[in-house]
């Protein structure tokens, strides 16, 4: 059985950002595979998380899920049914208008959250409220809702995250 991280992109971003290169270059260093689905045919959220699931994951032990902004989002409910070990959740769109579900009931061994303190996408705050309901630490970052100045302490958050999951 092999290990499987899956990146999920943002609303407004492509699969293979500069964000998505440098966590697959992190996912290569640990020995683990690394997909990143295209998510540009629709906006809806739902449909993402539909997307995501009819992924075949059955020949992975460990599944980590990335998600950035809506791909956060996306990658939280999916974790319901996906049980992963690990979710990384890069400025996550949540409780925001136009997003079905405002309740979140992640499955997964461990959680990070990462947000920025200029985030004028999605505020600050909502992170903080989903943190607070689930006992997770909030790590805050003096930058905008694309984190790409914080890119390089991601990778080493990541890199952590990933040692940690898998010992």
């Amino acid at each position: 059985m092999q290990k499987l991280i899956i990146y999920n992109h943002g609303k407004d971003s492509i699969p293979w950002s500069e964000k998505t290169h440098v966590f697959a270059e992190v996912a290569k260093q640990h020995d683990i595979m690394f997909i990143s689905p295209d998510y540009q045919a629709s906006n809806d959220p739902e449909l993402r998380i539909q997307q995501l699931l009819d992924i075949d994951l059955s020949a992975y032990q460990d599944i980590i899920l990335v998600g950035s902004s809506m791909g956060a989002y996306v990658v939280t409910v999916a974790s319901e049914i996906i049980k992963p070990r690990g979710l990384f959740l890069i400025a996550p769109a949540f409780y925001l208008p136009g997003y079905q579900r405002t309740e979140f009931k992640p499955t997964a061994e461990a959680i990070r959250v990462f947000h920025g303190w200029q985030d004028d996408v999605v505020p600050p705050e909502n992170a903080w409220k989903f943190c607070q309901q689930h006992r997770v630490r909030l790590n805050l970052y003096d930058t905008d809702h694309r984190m790409l100045s914080v890119l390089p302490q991601l990778a080493d958050e990541f890199s952590r995250f990933l040692a940690g999951l898998m010992r």
